[in-house]
């Protein structure tokens, strides 16, 4: 059982209705929750969130341009299929991308910031060895990668990593039963984080392009 402590941290920050459902139902989608080519149902959803049509119906447009839902005319809405012929793209941008990210991170983060990061280094340490399943692991994948991605202080360069990132989540979640290190690669956020927080460029730099690499080098030998 995890405890509030143990909940990955959310680093979107949500103020409207149509930006918390948006988050939500994204969530889902890059979760697997929602599972690839399933009907998106406005209606259930909005009950399921708490909120009205509208903001659904708004956030499930913005998730159309991300490329996690895609409308068909006269046959509704649905998730996207996950394609492992995607791998090799999505992996080319976050290789190009992440490292700059990790790198502006450690060289710009504020104080608060990089406090922020050691505290959540010091939560993932702490997830080893605690049964923790492997979706609730891919959980704070996503949570160490959106605070690096917001430590680095460039909107356009957060927004297109966190889109990257969402479609390579989806790729690692459909293969989560065939992973022999999903743990390892988690436990490697921690030196991630710590570089950052220290300010040390080169290091971050160098382990977060690793670090990527990794994650697309488990995918190919699973395949």
């Amino acid at each position: 059982m995890t405890t509030l402590d143990d909940t990955p941290l959310e680093f979107d920050e949500p103020v409207s209705l149509a930006d918390r459902a948006y988050v939500a139902i994204r969530d889902q989608l890059v979760m697997l929750d929602i599972p690839p080519l399933a009907p998106i149902d406005d209606d259930a959803l909005s009950t399921e969130l708490g909120l009205g049509r509208t903001p659904v119906r708004e956030a499930v447009k913005r998730l159309e341009g991300e490329r996690l839902v895609v409308s068909y005319a006269r046959r509704g809405t649905f998730a996207t299929a996950v394609d492992i012929s995607d791998l090799r793209d999505v992996s080319e941008v976050r290789t190009a991308l992440e490292p700059l990210a990790a790198r502006r991170a450690a060289a710009s983060a504020s104080p608060a910031m990089r406090d922020e990061l050691r505290r959540l280094a010091e939560r993932v340490r702490r997830l080893e060895g605690s049964g923790m399943g492997r979706t609730e692991l891919m959980r704070w994948d996503v949570s160490v990668h959106r605070a690096i991605y917001r430590a680095a202080g460039n909107r356009y360069l957060e927004d297109t990593l966190t889109r990257y990132n969402n479609l390579a989540t989806r790729i690692h979640c459909m293969f989560l039963d065939r992973l022999d290190e999903v743990a390892r690669h988690v436990d490697e956020h921690c030196e991630l984080l710590h570089a950052v927080a220290d300010g040390d460029t080169g290091r971050a730099e160098v382990v977060c392009r690793a670090h990527v690499a990794g994650f697309e080098e488990a995918i190919r030998a699973v395949l």
